[in-house]
């Protein structure tokens, strides 16, 4: 809740952490997701108050972390009017914007219901599929390390990585090599269309 009122805490570590404890049997992830969607929507509505009554003025006041507060506004205003909708929505899902677009919706005036149903909506999408998937990995991982051990949990992990590290390397030289025969292949026209009246 105090990540999504703008305080850098880190929500989703502890919506993960409260999953995986879950599928560990420790909590019931029927209530976490549940508590986790909540104390999202709550705490960007606070955030929401904040920025609609003093936004502007807190994050462009001079003091600690300044220039990177203007930052935030400079990028984030125009991009925020333009995309406010989904700028509420997606933002639950990315770190930077999750912390300010609560803030940033305040302070361009987005409209208070438009905001509380797409933030609402994104709230929910956020707690269920980061909850589940937390929850389900916990118990793979579980399984994974009385099969396998530690060791061979993380031998595991550091293949697949390299793995997606090498496919993503070769789908980069194979669109680099796409547009090379092209521009070669468009070098050649011209000479192609004054070798034509010649021939």
């Amino acid at each position: 809740m105090s990540e999504s009122g703008g305080l850098p805490i880190p929500g989703e570590t502890s919506l993960i952490a409260a999953a995986v404890l879950a599928s560990q049997g420790k909590l019931q992830i029927a209530l976490v997701i549940p508590l986790a969607a909540a104390a999202a929507i709550v705490g960007d509505n606070i955030g929401y108050e904040i920025g609609r009554k003093g936004g502007r003025w807190l994050l462009e006041r001079p003091g600690a972390f300044a220039r990177q507060r203007q930052e935030v506004l400079r990028v984030g205003e125009p991009f925020f009017e333009v995309h406010g909708p989904k700028a509420v929505f997606f933002g639950r899902f990315l770190l930077g914007l999750r912390v300010w677009a609560s803030w940033l919706a305040g302070a361009t005036r987005m409209r208070w219901r438009a905001f509380f149903l797409w933030n609402a909506l994104g709230g929910i999408s956020w707690a269920t599929g980061i909850g589940l998937l937390a929850y389900f990995l916990g118990h793979s991982a579980g399984g994974a390390v009385e099969a396998f051990g530690i060791y061979g949990l993380i031998a595991f992990l550091l293949a697949v990585l390299g793995g997606l590290v090498l496919h993503r390397r070769h789908a980069s030289h194979g669109h680099r090599s796409t547009a090379d025969r092209a521009t070669a292949t468009t070098t050649r026209h011209p000479q192609d269309n004054d070798e034509s009246p010649d021939a």
